[in-house]
């Protein structure tokens, strides 16, 4: 009997039939709700998932830009350093710290861990997904993947009940993993109850009533223009700042002569390591400037206002994010990073 089942029949959801899960699409992006997958079509009781692209916006903008990386690890590694320790009340104030029993599980959450790797992972996942998931398995801890589960919410034995009623709770959670091996069968969703689940969510999303959401969805527009503007800077390094330079060659050119000069132009002024030759040309060839170069575009500046964007949007500013923007001003810097 799987844990479905179980829960169903103990009577703890009475009003409430969990028939079965299906899957359905999976979003373009985060916002997306209306993409949500539905786990039953007879489960009256309310469900708010993560949207469906948590792994874009890992693989698009945690492990593709260089500012969110440095945003989420300037929020973790100091979280990561704290330590769980019981405290001593005394009439009320607050009084010695001591470790004590009870907390071997958060010292070490399983297997060649400690403590700073679950806070890290936690405030990683809340990065990304708003969300971080814990549920303990025997002697350790397991955190689920935030994308694959579910808050299941309602009022126990009222099935048309809203998860905003004042008797609303949340009933528990559904964790439905994926198989990342092709050709095996995805595992069967499992039901935790919330005595069994750890939910960290430090951002609450303010459309849901149980959910956080991530801080980087605000700024979306940022990371792609920021994204945007790294690969025009390698364009701009390889192809040794002829990419915004036109020429114009005669009419009556022969076009085996034209493909010819556009082939000794490419093989000798294209690309980093070709930069800054002396250009020759021949044959009546008019070179012109298009555009502007990387200075006159203020890329520099354009650049940093959207990586201070990002970093605001973050909680930790410019300067904890060690950005360029943040550490202008030596004197008042100084100060300010301290």
């Amino acid at each position: 009997m799987n844990s479905l089942t179980a829960f169903r029949r103990s009577g703890s959801l009475k009003g409430f039939s969990i028939i079965r899960s299906t899957q359905v699409a999976d979003a373009d992006f985060w916002p997306h709700d209306e993409h949500l997958p539905v786990y039953s079509s007879s489960l009256p009781a309310h469900h708010e998932a993560i949207g469906s692209s948590f792994d874009a916006y890992v693989s698009e903008a945690y492990k593709s830009n260089g500012i969110v990386f440095a945003c989420i690890g300037a929020r973790a590694k100091p979280f990561s350093e704290a330590r769980f320790l019981y405290q001593e009340m005394d009439a009320g104030r607050p009084g010695v710290l001591k470790w004590g029993e009870g907390l071997e599980l958060l010292d070490s959450p399983w297997p060649n861990a400690q403590t700073g790797e679950l806070l890290f992972r936690m405030e990683q996942d809340a990065s990304l997904a708003g969300n971080c998931y814990l549920t303990p398995v025997g002697n350790r801890l397991r955190r689920l993947r935030p994308n694959w589960v579910t808050i299941v919410s309602g009022v126990r034995g009222d099935g048309d009940a809203s998860p905003f009623d004042l008797d609303a709770e949340v009933l528990g959670y559904i964790y439905h993993p994926k198989s990342s091996v092709q050709g095996h069968r995805d595992p069967t969703p499992v039901f935790l109850t919330p005595e069994r689940m750890v939910h960290y969510s430090p951002t609450p999303d303010p459309a849901a009533q149980w959910r956080g959401m991530s801080w980087i969805t605000p700024v979306l527009r940022e990371i792609d223009g920021d994204t945007a503007a790294m690969k025009h800077k390698l364009k701009f390094f390889q192809h040794g700042t002829v990419s915004n330079m036109a020429v114009s060659y005669p009419e009556n050119m022969p076009l085996d002569t034209f493909n010819e000069y556009v082939r000794l132009f490419k093989l000798h002024h294209e690309g980093a390591d070709q930069a800054y030759k002396t250009i020759h040309l021949g044959h009546g060839a008019d070179p012109k400037m298009l555009g502007a170069d990387m200075k006159q575009l203020d890329f520099k500046v354009v650049q940093g206002h959207g990586e201070t964007r990002i970093a605001a949007a973050a909680g930790v500013g410019a300067i904890i994010a060690r950005f360029s923007e943040g550490m202008q001003g030596s004197s008042l810097n100084q100060g300010n990073y301290s």
